[in-house]
């Protein structure tokens, strides 16, 4: 089993200076929600910034030590518009 910082650190290894923030959604460290803001999604589809993510993590989900993994990803201004106060 990873622990919710180990699945940081194998996004971030990928995907450098980004933001990453991951769940546990059941208790059970199998079924995971990461939510990562990275400058490296700019001018991707969210299609190609899911697949960037998932490769970060190949190997956990392959071996299904992770399950399952929601995502929810921005590029920095998305995440500023996103997280607004109004």
């Amino acid at each position: 089993m990873l622990t919710l910082g180990q699945v940081e650190a194998m996004i971030q290894s990928k995907l450098p200076g980004s933001m990453v923030q991951v769940q546990d959604l059941t208790g059970g460290g199998d079924h995971l929600q990461a939510v990562v803001v990275s400058s490296e999604f700019e001018g991707k589809t969210l299609v190609k910034q899911h697949q960037m993510v998932y490769s970060a993590v190949k190997e956990a989900m392959d071996t299904e030590v992770i399950h399952a993994l929601a995502l929810k990803t921005y590029t920095p201004s998305e995440w500023e518009k996103a997280n607004q106060v109004a």
